[in-house]
């Protein structure tokens, strides 16, 4: 199921296992490994993060992956202070209230 999940992202962003591997320092030939085997949290990891999806998405327990968009406004989000939040969720409110 990671395997699967994993070659469909390599899919949508035009890469390659061989390339992932690469770019995280994973060992080559690793990931392809994980169909039969688990692989360790700090690899999930850094797949996750070359992704910008969640380690819950990858094992399968989050159906739902955030745009690189929206990852950059949850990040401004969480910068912002808590009387800020408080703003921008009311903001938010009215918006889908429309």
């Amino acid at each position: 199921m990671i395997l699967e999940k994993i070659r469909s992202l390599c899919s949508e962003r035009k890469t390659t296992i061989s390339n992932l591997e690469r770019a995280t320092g994973i060992a080559n030939g690793c990931i392809r490994k994980w169909e039969a085997a688990s692989p360790t949290a700090e690899n999930l990891t850094k797949v996750a993060d070359y992704f910008g999806v969640s380690v819950d998405f990858l094992l399968g327990r989050s159906p739902y992956v955030l745009s690189a968009e929206a990852q950059q406004y949850a990040k401004q989000f969480d910068a912002l202070p808590d009387d800020k939040k408080q703003l921008a969720m009311a903001y938010m409110g009215v918006v889908q209230a429309q």
